[in-house]
């Protein structure tokens, strides 16, 4: 494989990591600590609170989804490049 091309595969999987990790970020700083408190309002069917829940369970959820949104993007990014096993 050429230089340009593995060059140009670091970088789309660069960019997927940095995409992902600024979602979870989003999801566990933003939902679950800044906008916690206006979240709180909402319940979930009659349960927790929005806020308290996405902190607490929600920010886990979303990390292990992306788990698998990366090991699916990545499976693809192989396949294109030929680096599949």
């Amino acid at each position: 494989m050429d230089e340009g091309k593995l060059a140009e595969y670091w970088r789309k999987n660069l960019a997927l990591i940095r995409n992902l990790l600024v979602i979870w970020a989003v999801v566990a700083y933003g939902l679950g600590i800044l906008l916690a408190p206006a979240l709180n309002g909402i319940r979930l069917f009659g349960g927790p609170p929005l806020g308290f829940w996405i902190a607490q369970q929600g920010a886990i959820w979303v990390f292990i989804v992306l788990i698998f949104v990366y090991a699916i993007r990545m499976q693809a990014l192989d396949r294109e490049y030929g680096f599949e096993d």
